[in-house]
């Protein structure tokens, strides 16, 4: 299926690692221009040369904070500067949270929602102007399952990525009119470095076994009882942020291995 975005320009914020480095690799595959936002330069800057080599497309590395309204900054004129603009914005930045509401000060609260929320309203109000210039784009929100059946050991993420899901759906209303979709994706689990990171630290004192530590997360909690991988929600990113997907307005798209409990 020919996908139609060769040429288009994707922005993708938390782009060095994981789902990010996954979703930027399917989009380089089909000719699509990037411009990858992360924290850390050296990673990101490897990534970029690396997709621009083995796919032949442009690929601009912005290293920034988008929890700032500086790093937000540099990184919509990084895009204006390279290409005039954006197509798609993946906001994809993020991290879990471990906390109890009883005992997390304001200023953690306040940090996932600037991380969380803010960026995504800071990035709009910069990149949808320069899509409405281009005829209109799409805008793809990666919140979590989170956002609607929470985990009990992290509040704050619970809460932070269920106002992302509702700004999501409210930016769709708003934007619609400029032929820009704006879409959420609320993934299950997904094998990213910081489930192995965090799988490895737990049964560090048990025998090792991270591995066994996952299979018992995914059997307890997903019903297909696996992890995906980033690649398997990478596909499914790219074909919502394309004409393919061009009836898609407004939603939410749970990618869970069946790990929601509701209909």
């Amino acid at each position: 299926m020919d996908l139609k975005l060769r040429g288009k320009v994707a922005v993708i914020t938390g782009a060095s690692v994981g789902i990010g480095l996954a979703v930027a690799d399917r989009f380089a595959a089909e000719g699509t221009h990037l411009v990858l936002a992360a924290r850390q330069r050296e990673r990101l800057e490897t990534a970029a040369q690396s997709l621009a080599e083995r796919h032949g497309i442009q690929a601009v590395a912005v290293a920034c904070d988008i929890a700032t309204v500086e790093g937000v900054t540099q990184l919509v004129d990084a895009t204006t500067d390279a290409f005039g603009g954006a197509d798609i914005l993946f906001n994809n930045a993020g991290t879990g949270s471990n906390e109890t509401i009883m005992t997390a000060p304001d200023d953690k609260w306040q940090a996932y929602w600037e991380l969380h929320v803010m960026a995504a309203v800071r990035l709009a109000r910069g990149l949808v102007p320069l899509m409405k210039q281009r005829g209109g784009g799409a805008i793809l929100h990666n919140a979590s399952i989170c956002a609607t059946q929470p985990l009990g050991y992290e509040p704050i993420y619970n809460v932070t990525k269920a106002a992302l899901m509702m700004f999501s759906k409210t930016l769709a209303n708003e934007v619609v009119s400029d032929n820009i979709r704006v879409n959420t994706i609320n993934p299950g689990l997904v094998l990213t470095p910081d489930w192995i990171k965090t799988a490895k630290q737990l049964s560090s004192e048990t025998g090792g076994d991270w591995e066994g530590y996952l299979q018992q997360v995914a059997n307890e909690h997903a019903p297909i009882q696996r992890f995906a991988s980033p690649e398997e929600l990478a596909d499914f990113v790219v074909f919502l942020c394309s004409e393919r997907a061009s009836y898609s307005v407004g939603s939410t798209y749970f990618v869970d291995g069946g790990m929601l409990r509701t209909v």
